[in-house]
């Protein structure tokens, strides 16, 4: 989407970490194996190193090789060595033998059945070859991408700046999360729940003070919110008498790209640019902010810090209960997926400003915008939170 309207930049500057610090972000470099994977050829079995071709047989044990030796001869006509899983295959043999195949007995070993030629064991370079690409840039950083940095030797690695995200609530009825909120009043969970969000697709939150109702102070924080890299505000973006984000928003030279979505919660969604940044206008209410942010902001965050595309967690799911809905919007509906994900069930809610069902909640249904209703027992999209 960011790239398609070509209205402000695209990702950012690059840095180089230490690798241990580098999880969760994008890679932007290639990583090359500086040499063969497995450098050696592996046995993949605690067992007997051995000649396929001298199988099935009784043989000479001849030696033994752990992990992190090698053994000084080779294996010849009628021999074995008796090795354990990662230990490097001695020279002569072709295949390893598992442990529980066989019956030993002193220095002679009984091996009843035949093996090919490189059973139960890795060949050397088989999972990487010295020089080969084993992590591409663009990937994203986890627990398994960390590991193979350690594997190559590369302590730091060069990836793209985190985005930092301007998270601007708006509206006179906001007041912070430790204030005694008047009977008029609602606290301000909105910026919260977007700064995990936003934490959560590897940018980095940066919450603005909340902006009143009025031209002076919403201009004023929104000019201060564009001085990041990307923008968020929560709030006043309907059509209201005091929804007057729009208007500042021209005033600074905005250009739109949509002010409205087919879907609920949700929408009275804006997107733009303004001053070389993109802007989301997110509504007000919290399911709606936090729905509209997974389904469209999270990839503005995902490719201004590097990431090649950005798909939503969608999976399919069996309703345990019936759905119905009114047809013409796709809807987000909060809702519990069973522990194995083969399940869904629709979460009881009073609405898009129910908060206390939606933290119940673990995933959202997604229905068809022309469908009414759907059975128990059929398949449905479901959003995970």
């Amino acid at each position: 989407m960011l790239r398609e309207v070509g209205a402000a930049p695209g990702v950012l500057g690059t840095e180089q970490i230490p690798a241990l610090e580098a999880a969760g972000r994008v890679l932007a470099e290639e990583i090359t194996a500086d040499r063969d994977y497995p450098p050696f050829p592996r046995s993949a079995r605690d067992g007997f190193a051995v000649r396929a071709a001298d199988l099935p047989g009784e043989l000479r044990v001849i030696g033994e090789v752990r992990a992190g030796e090698l053994y000084p001869g080779s294996v010849g006509i009628g021999e074995a060595v008796e090795i354990m899983t990662g230990a490097p295959l001695p020279a002569g043999a072709d295949a390893v033998v598992m442990i529980e195949h066989t019956e030993r007995s002193g220095d002679r070993v009984l091996i009843s059945r035949s093996l090919k030629m490189g059973e139960n064991f890795n060949a050397q370079g088989i999972e990487a070859k010295s020089g080969s690409i084993v992590l591409p840039a663009g990937r994203r950083l986890g627990f398994a991408e960390i590991a193979l940095l350690a594997m190559v030797g590369r302590e730091c690695a060069t990836v793209y700046r985190r985005p930092r995200v301007a998270i601007l609530p708006t509206g006179d009825e906001i007041v912070e999360a430790g204030q005694r909120p008047e009977p008029f009043q609602i606290r301000n969970s909105n910026a919260w729940s977007m700064a995990v969000q936003v934490s959560r697709a590897g940018g980095d939150p940066q919450i603005l003070p909340i902006a009143r109702d009025n031209y002076e102070s919403t201009r004023g924080l929104i000019e201060q919110g564009l001085s990041q890299d990307l923008l968020l505000l929560s709030g006043g973006v309907s059509a209201g008498k005091y929804d007057i984000v729009e208007r500042v928003l021209a005033d600074l030279g905005a250009r739109f790209f949509f002010d409205r979505v087919l879907i609920q919660p949700g929408q009275p969604l804006v997107f733009g640019a303004a001053r070389g940044k993109f802007f989301f206008g997110l509504p007000g209410n919290p399911a709606s902010t936090m729905v509209t942010f997974e389904v469209f902001a999270r990839a503005a965050v995902d490719v201004l810090g590097g990431a090649s595309e950005s798909p939503l967690p969608l999976l399919q799911a069996r309703l345990s209960k019936d759905v119905r809905q009114k047809p013409g919007l796709t809807r987000f509906l909060p809702a519990q997926v069973s522990p194995d994900g083969s399940t869904v069930a629709p979460e009881p809610w009073q609405g898009s400003g129910d908060v206390n069902s939606l933290a119940r909640a673990n995933a959202f249904l997604v229905t068809e915008p022309d469908r009414e209703s759907w059975a128990a027992g059929e398949m449905i999209r479901v959003l995970l939170k």
